[in-house]
C-alpha cells in the first residue's frame, strides 16, 4: 500500500473517533439540562412531621381563613405547634396578648406589676367605645379632653376680652390718701408662691397638651421637642410646691371666706360688673365672687388637682402605680386643670388690669380707704367701728397711725 493511502486511511479513523466524542458530548450536556429544568418530586405528606398536613396560606382558597384547617385542636395551638404547620403564623401568642395573658419577666412584681401584660383588658370610658384600656384613655384624651378643654379655654379669654374692650378697667372714683392694710407680708408671700407655681404648671400643661397644634409646625420637632422635656421636668417640680403653697393659701385666707349677710345679694346682682359704674353691692373683706373662687377653685378643684398630680408624679406612698391607674389620674387631672384654669383666669383679669388698684393691694399690701369703700363697703365699715385693725402687720419704722394718714 501506498503510504499517501496508508496516512489517509489512519486520518479518517482519527476523525471518526473525534466526531464520535464530540456526540457523547453533546448528548451528555443535553441530558444534565433537561434534568435540571424537571420539577422535583412533590414530598411526601407529613414527611418529618409527625403525620402532621402543613399547608401553604397563599395556595387557601379565597373563601376560607388563611389559618382555617379542619385539624382537631387547631385552637388550642401552642405558637410552637402552630409554626410547625403554619411557620411565621404567631396567632396563637398575640390571641394571648390580647387576652391579657402574662409572660415572662425578670422585673420584679414590685417593681414592675405589669411587666409581663403587653395590652390591658378591655375597658370603657365615657366617651370611648369598648376596647382595650390603653386605646379608650387615648381616645377620651384626643377625642374630648384636649377639642373640648381647648375651646373652653378660648371661650373663657374670648369673653374677658370682650368684657375688657367693652367696658374697660373698674374704676375707683375718688382718693383720700389714707391707706388700709389688706394684706400682711406673710399673706403676699403666700399668694405669690402659690401664683408663680400656678403660672409655671398652667403654661407648662398648655404646651405639652395644646403646643403640638400652634407650637410645633412653628418650631420644628427637635426644638419643641427640647422644650417640651424642659417644661415637663419645670412641671413635675412646681407641683409640690404649688401643693404646699395652696395648702398655706387656704388656711392662711380660710376665716374670711366663710359665707356672710350680703353674699347671696351680691351673686343676684353678678358684682356689679355689668350695672353702672360706682355701684357695686356691699361686701366684706372677699366678696362672693372671690369666695366661689375660694371654695371652688381652692379647696374642691384643688385638691383633685393635687392629689391626681401627686399620682402621676408617684409621689404617693404605698400605691400601686398602675397603667389603668395612671390613665384615670390624667384623666382626672387634665379635666380638673382646665376648669381651675378658667375659674382663675377672671381671677387674674380681675386682680391685674381689670380693676384699678387691686394689683397694687397685693403688691404692697395697702389700699385706699376710698377703694375699700367703694369695692368692700361692710369690710371698710368693720374697720372704721375698729372691729378690724387698718394696720395688721407691725410696718417697717412707722406706727399704725401714721399709716392711717399716709
Amino acid at each position: 500500500m501506498p503510504r499517501s493511502t496508508e496516512a489517509a486511511a489512519r486520518l479518517s479513523r482519527t476523525l471518526a473517533v473525534a466526531a464520535f466524542v464530540a456526540l457523547g458530548l453533546v448528548a451528555g450536556a443535553s441530558a444534565q439540562n433537561r434534568a435540571q429544568d424537571d420539577p422535583p418530586p412533590p414530598p411526601a405528606q407529613g414527611a418529618g412531621q409527625g403525620g402532621i398536613q402543613g399547608q401553604n396560606i397563599f395556595d387557601v382558597k379565597p373563601e376560607v381563613k388563611p389559618d382555617a384547617s379542619s385539624l382537631p385542636g387547631y385552637m388550642e395551638q401552642n405558637n410552637a405547634q402552630r409554626n410547625r404547620v403554619q411557620p411565621g403564623n404567631n396567632s396563637p401568642m398575640w390571641r394571648g396578648v390580647q387576652a391579657g395573658a402574662e409572660g415572662y419577666t425578670s422585673l420584679p412584681r414590685s417593681q414592675a406589676p405589669e411587666a409581663g401584660i403587653l395590652i390591658q383588658e378591655q375597658v370603657q370610658y365615657p366617651g370611648s367605645r369598648l376596647t382595650t384600656a390603653g386605646e379608650a384613655w387615648r381616645q377620651v384624651r384626643n377625642n374630648w379632653i384636649l377639642p373640648y378643654g381647648g375651646a373652653l379655654l378660648l371661650i373663657v379669654l374670648g369673653a374677658i376680652a370682650i368684657f375688657y374692650f367693652s367696658k374697660g378697667a373698674i374704676e375707683t372714683h375718688g382718693h383720700t390718701g389714707r391707706r388700709i392694710e389688706r394684706f400682711t407680708p406673710f399673706e403676699r408671700s403666700a399668694h405669690w408662691a402659690n401664683a408663680i407655681a400656678f403660672v409655671a404648671l398652667a403654661v407648662s400643661g398648655i404646651v405639652m397638651a395644646f403646643g403640638k397644634f400652634f407650637l410645633l409646625p412653628i418650631m420644628g420637632g427637635t426644638l419643641f421637642g427640647w422644650l417640651t422635656y424642659a417644661l415637663k421636668n419645670i412641671h413635675n417640680f412646681a407641683g409640690p410646691l404649688f401643693a404646699v403653697s395652696l395648702a398655706i393659701v387656704f388656711f392662711t385666707f380660710l376665716r374670711d371666706n366663710w359665707p356672710q349677710r350680703g353674699d347671696l345679694k351680691w351673686l343676684l346682682k353678678g358684682g356689679g360688673l355689668f350695672g353702672k359704674a360706682g355701684h357695686e353691692p356691699p361686701s366684706h373683706r372677699f366678696n362672693a365672687g372671690e369666695k366661689v373662687v375660694f371654695w371652688g377653685g381652692v379647696f374642691f378643684l384643688g385638691i383633685i388637682v393635687v392629689a391626681s398630680g401627686l399620682v402621676l408624679d408617684k409621689l404617693i406612698p404605698n400605691l400601686v402605680y398602675e397603667r389603668g391607674t395612671m390613665q384615670i389620674a390624667h384623666m382626672v387631672h387634665a379635666v380638673a386643670t382646665v376648669l381651675m384654669m378658667c375659674m382663675f383666669l377672671g381671677h387674674i383679669y380681675l386682680g391685674t388690669i381689670g380693676m384699678r388698684g387691686a394689683y397694687s393691694a397685693m403688691r404692697t399690701g395697702y389700699v385706699d380707704e376710698a377703694w375699700a369703700k367703694e369695692h368692700h363697703a361692710y369690710w371698710y365699715e368693720d374697720v372704721q367701728a375698729g372691729k378690724i385693725p387698718a394696720q395688721r402687720s407691725k410696718p417697717a419704722g412707722l406706727g399704725a397711725d401714721a399709716v392711717r394718714t399716709a
